[in-house]
């Protein structure tokens, strides 16, 4: 077998594992091993995630504008129901914002939060805001929108959201007075609620995930689909003193995270036909407040791009967001080479080529004895051939010439497999790495490439690509099988036309590397031809 073989067979049997597990996860999805799904039989719980939770009346919109967002807060639970990324744009319209959170019914997708107990508000209450919008000053460090609730009870809320500068995280806190003469126990629950899909500007060609995910020291990261939701059967981590609660989708996140304490309850809903809920319930976030005295839960919400750098500094496993599955322990280190190169040549194209450069320096003793077998393949190419056609159809002495013409030659047909079996791996975690890192995302390199997580407009790298993977198939022994040997021969149109698909960071990777795969072939083929002159 090969190298060309190999290859052939692994980025086929990648792509299809790839479409296949796309149809899989949007046609019929698969229910976790651990159904452990908090019970929803308290009063409490039952406020949280009833089933008309998300018909929220409509109040007042507050306008919030800083140097990283435009958000729209509704005075109807206080809870922000648009929010637009300033520093970041939509991919197929560049002059607009990034939409993360808005509040449409068909793209449903906001963050609520709410206290419970005797005479507290939830997110359906309605709060008085001091003014209709706020603008950051551009010397300020931050902006403090206070929203007031008063049920008439005694019970006074303020519920405040401080934006920061350069900053995509927002202090969400409640001020609870209790001007009754009887104790107050309030508890507090955050929760992200969405429509069941994909944003519309999500890869359809390659499955990337959209849902819950949760964090606990204790039960470390976990997802939760969308269709175990609805089925009731996903691993939730187990009530806790800590952790966090984030609805994922391609290169963004939005998480609450509790500050304090105190012990945490994860939840996961279908609310309706298509939406969802994820949060957390905080259980006597402040434990009794006296009549008379005040008390305050404190969240930060975190909504913006998965910045992995960013993230590991905010909270505990956030970084983890970015998830690579199980070729974890290869991506992160690569993601963290580029990221360093990256700083250096301040270029994430360029930081492709110096990875990928590298990569085959690390691997470069490997490819030489792949090369090295393929070459004395080349050599006896043609006595193959002659015992192909000496004995016909008779395979079984037909593969019994080879292998006696295999141990004369002293060479090992299976010589030049492991170097490749071995990068395998590689390839498809730096697939993963440059399929998720958000920082990809509209990342120039040059000319016409102005997003290195997008297909090239013009297809001119995936025609590169298929050139480079011709000369590669020149150099290579003729398969002696006339069926194999097409096969060969169509591989490189067949790849330049899947790889039309393919983000241009990863095709630009596939490109160096066929490059430098070609000059040390030529060049080892060249000196073993010469050796036996």
């Amino acid at each position: 077998m090969d190298t060309q073989k190999i290859i052939l067979f692994v980025v086929l049997s990648f792509s299809i594992l790839m479409l296949w597990e796309s149809w899989n996860k949007s046609q019929h999805p698969q229910p976790a091993l651990i159904a452990n799904a908090p019970s929803a039989s308290t009063e409490a719980k039952q406020q949280v995630i009833e089933k008309d939770d998300t018909v929220a009346p409509r109040g007042q919109q507050i306008q919030v504008t800083t140097d990283t967002f435009v958000a729209e807060i509704d005075t109807a639970g206080g809870d922000i129901r648009r929010l637009e990324l300033r520093k970041q744009k939509e991919a197929h319209d560049k002059t607009k914002n990034y939409l993360l959170l808005q509040d449409d019914p068909g793209n449903f997708y906001v963050t609520q939060s709410g206290l419970l107990g005797d005479g507290l508000p939830n997110h359906k209450a309605i709060y008085v805001a001091e003014k209709s919008s706020y603008v950051m000053d551009p010397n300020s460090q931050q902006l403090v929108v206070n929203l007031k609730w008063d049920g008439g009870q005694g019970i006074k809320v303020t519920k405040t959201l401080t934006f920061h500068k350069n900053s995509y995280l927002v202090d969400v806190s409640y001020s609870i007075s209790n001007g009754r003469n009887t104790e107050l126990v309030p508890s507090a629950y955050f929760q992200l609620v969405r429509t069941d899909a994909a944003p519309k500007d999500d890869s359809k060609f390659v499955h990337t995930y959209t849902g819950p995910a949760f964090y606990s020291e204790q039960s470390k990261f976990h997802k939760a689909s969308f269709a175990d939701i609805e089925k009731n059967k996903m691993e939730l981590p187990a009530e806790a003193n800590n952790g966090w609660v984030a609805m994922l989708q391609h290169y963004f996140l939005s998480a609450w995270l509790p500050e304090g304490a105190a012990q945490r309850e994860f939840y996961a809903k279908k609310l309706s036909q298509k939406l969802v809920s994820a949060g957390i319930l905080l259980k006597d976030p402040v434990g009794t407040i006296a009549a008379g005295a005040t008390g305050k839960i404190s969240a930060q919400l975190y909504a913006g791009p998965q910045e992995q750098a960013a993230l590991s500094k905010i909270a505990p496993g956030l970084d983890l967001t970015v998830d690579y599955g199980w070729l974890t322990v290869i991506a992160a280190p690569l993601y963290w080479v580029l990221d360093h190169i990256h700083r250096w040549v301040n270029n994430w194209g360029i930081a492709i080529v110096i990875l990928t450069i590298l990569i085959k320096l690390a691997f470069f003793p490997l490819s030489a004895k792949s090369y090295r077998s393929m070459a004395n393949m080349r050599k006896v190419t043609p006595k193959l051939q002659k015992i192909k056609e000496q004995y016909g159809d008779d395979r079984q002495r037909m593969n019994q010439a080879m292998m006696e013409l295999y141990k004369t030659e002293k060479i090992n047909p299976l010589g030049g497999c492991l170097p490749v079996v071995v990068q395998i791996p590689v390839f498809i975690a730096l697939y993963w790495v440059l399929l998720y890192s958000v920082e990809m995302r509209q990342a120039p390199f040059i000319g016409w490439i102005t997003d290195l997580s997008a297909a090239d407009p013009y297809y001119i790298l995936p025609a590169i690509m298929g050139l480079t993977m011709i000369i590669q198939t020149k150099l290579n022994p003729t398969p002696p099988d006339p069926i194999q040997a097409k096969v060969m021969m169509i591989m490189p149109f067949a790849m330049a036309i899947f790889f039309v698909f393919f983000p241009a960071g990863l095709v630009l990777y596939w490109i160096v590397n066929n490059i430098l795969s070609i000059s040390q072939q030529w060049v080892i083929t060249r000196k073993m031809e010469a050796m036996t002159k």
